[in-house]
């Protein structure tokens, strides 16, 4: 599978790259993460040229991003509804939702590249919630930034052990994911903690009048 993926990439160059990244940001299930490996590893070789794979991508993922944003605010309810129908999707469609009405922007950014999965699903979220337009925009070509950047950055760097570092590449993106969400329910939960104890002048305060 792997040498099929890169043979692709080998013989249709950028444009097979450019099409993953569009069609993964509308959650269709293609493997661009090792599609952008072996990109950046063919660039290390001299078949391509590293800035033209990274600007490739980048744009590309904007474009899918901002598809999505708008497939989102012209039927994005009505096509979560159908999504949700399957348990599988309706979890990571609720964590995405998450994402977007608690921190907006930033949750925008993080599902760009920390939680990757929910990225699709935050596109047509925000567009929905009708999450400002320029907002979106900023904070989401700044995390696809940071995804181009680690997945070509890798294949350039790693060219001569590829296969090896598919492998690995495939193994930890689940385990990210899900360290990723423990952090975000400990920061959650400590920020709530947070606003529940009460300030130190207030509890002294309170101490006085009893």
């Amino acid at each position: 599978m792997t040498d099929t993926l890169f043979a692709l990439v080998s013989s249709y160059g950028l444009w097979v790259v450019g099409l993953s990244v569009f069609l993964s940001c509308l959650a269709l299930p293609v493997p661009t993460s090792a599609l952008m490996l072996g990109a950046g590893a063919f660039a290390a070789s001299g078949d391509f040229v590293l800035w033209q794979v990274l600007a490739t991508a980048w744009g590309a993922a904007i474009i899918g991003d901002q598809t999505g944003y708008r497939i989102g605010r012209a039927s994005g309810a009505t096509l979560l509804a159908r999504l949700e129908r399957r348990p599988s999707r309706a979890r990571v469609i609720a964590r995405a939702r998450r994402a977007v009405l608690r921190h907006g922007g930033a949750g925008v950014f993080l599902s760009r590249w920390l939680f990757s999965p929910l990225g699709p699903y935050v596109n047509l979220i925000a567009g929905a919630a009708g999450l400002p337009r320029g907002r979106f925009t900023l904070w989401g070509a700044s995390g696809e930034a940071v995804w181009v950047a680690i997945y070509v950055g890798l294949g350039y760097g790693f060219a001569a052990r590829l296969d090896t570092l598919t492998e690995i590449v495939a193994d930890w993106s689940g385990l990210v994911f899900a360290l990723g969400l423990g952090l975000g329910a400990v920061l959650l939960l400590a920020q709530r903690l947070r606003r529940r104890s009460p300030a130190p002048g207030r509890s002294r305060r309170k101490a006085k009048l009893w």
